[in-house]
């Protein structure tokens, strides 16, 4: 099985979170390049939207290359038979396991009972991580998951979760409504852990929330007994932050990066995807130099790669004589 055998390779193992517009196939491959994580996870992908006539609209999430394995493929919605006709599509697909978001917070998708949504939804989550297990057939299914919505319910939700025997399960250690704004509860790992021992022993536990360097990761894991680590907005504060030996990075390293994110973006998106979305990266490569916060400003009214490509040349030029 993939994630048990990931497991006794690396202890601990470290994953790229799924992020919207962020870890698309171009982000990946840079990272991949740069610091490798031991498991990537696509975007996150409706089932719903996959199973109607304008599949184009969201099937892009799932584009990938060779570079950015092991891949595991996020998926979210409502409808069972939707989830369970799109993992046996999944299966031929190259990719090494199915997620299944139940964490995402974002107010409107949860109103409608989907991702984190689920958590007061027990018995249609139940039914999705059944369906997805029958349609995935070998491949490995996976949930993604947070403590609670309101408050804490680890007893209820996740033994509920671990029913189901998933074969990874990812805990973002705060509720729905907390989103990111309190630091995560690390201290209620150990809960979780005791549970998986005694319900389902051949899950693969992975922690999320507020982990900014592999060392803290590492840590994170020894303390609380946890297979593995995932990383989402550290991300942000350091796109190195998975290589093995970290060091610091100078200004043109930074810069040189954010070229080649921007180009290759530019390059294999072409029309299908906007300008504008590469602006959320900018503020990873240009930061902690001096001129730092004087090129975001001039980066962030641009609107294609050569006016950035321009700002970009000029400043070097002037911070290098």
């Amino acid at each position: 099985m993939f994630w048990k055998s990931l497991a006794q390779q690396h202890t601990p193992f470290f994953v790229l979170a799924p992020m919207e517009e962020v870890t698309d196939t171009v982000f990946r491959r840079l990272i991949a390049g740069i610091g490798k994580p031991d498991v990537f996870f696509t975007e996150f992908m409706s089932v719903e939207g996959f199973m109607s006539r304008g599949r184009e609209k969201v099937s892009y999430r799932l584009e990938h290359t060779d570079t950015e394995k092991p891949l595991i493929a996020q998926i979210w919605g409502l409808s069972p038979e939707k989830f369970y006709q799109t993992a046996k599509e999944i299966r031929e697909m190259g990719f090494v396991g199915i997620d299944l978001n139940m964490g995402c917070p974002k107010e409107d998708v949860v109103k409608r009972g989907a991702c984190a949504g689920l958590i007061q939804l027990p018995k249609l989550a139940g039914e999705i991580i059944q369906a997805t297990q029958e349609g995935a057939g070998d491949l490995p299914v996976s949930v993604k998951t947070r403590i609670g919505h309101k408050s804490e319910t680890i007893n209820e939700w996740i033994s509920h979760v671990l029913s189901y025997k998933p074969a990874a399960l990812t805990i973002h250690f705060r509720t729905v409504e907390e989103m990111s704004k309190v630091p995560a509860h690390w201290d209620l790992a150990p809960k979780v852990v005791a549970l998986r021992d005694e319900i389902s022993p051949e899950t693969v536990i992975i922690g999320n929330g507020d982990v900014l360097s592999r060392s803290q990761g590492e840590e994170l894991a020894k303390t609380y007994s946890l297979d593995g680590i995932m990383i989402g907005r550290g991300i942000f504060h350091n796109p190195w932050v998975f290589a093995k030996e970290q060091v610091s990075h100078s200004m043109q390293e930074k810069l040189n990066l954010l070229l080649l994110h921007a180009r290759t973006y530019t390059e294999y998106w072409g029309k299908r995807k906007n300008y504008h979305v590469l602006k959320r990266f900018y503020k990873i490569y240009a930061t902690d130099f001096d001129g730092a916060a004087e090129l975001r400003e001039q980066l962030m009214p641009t609107n294609s790669l050569e006016e950035a490509e321009a700002i970009i040349a000029k400043f070097l030029v002037k911070n290098q004589s």
